[in-house]
């Protein structure tokens, strides 16, 4: 259970690094599903190692290697 909550930290430095080219996306309504989004695979190899990801280029959030992954979505406008 460690490992999974220590996926949030590193998964707000991706989110924080794509964000802008996120903006223009609508959340989804509540209790709906989450839009099908690629992200940048982590540089430093330890985040990549501890996401289970591999080295390509980019990743989607089933890709990680976590039994539990929260999402959390801020409307700031």
């Amino acid at each position: 259970m460690g490992k999974t909550m220590n996926v949030l930290p590193v998964m707000l430095v991706i989110f924080l690094s794509v964000g802008t080219s996120l903006a223009a996306v609508q959340p989804p309504p509540e209790g709906g599903v989450l839009p099908d989004m690629e992200f940048p695979v982590p540089k430093n190899t330890e985040h990549r190692d501890y996401l289970g990801l591999s080295e390509k280029d980019t990743f989607r959030i089933p890709e990680i290697k976590a039994d539990v992954v929260i999402v959390e979505i801020f409307s700031m406008y």
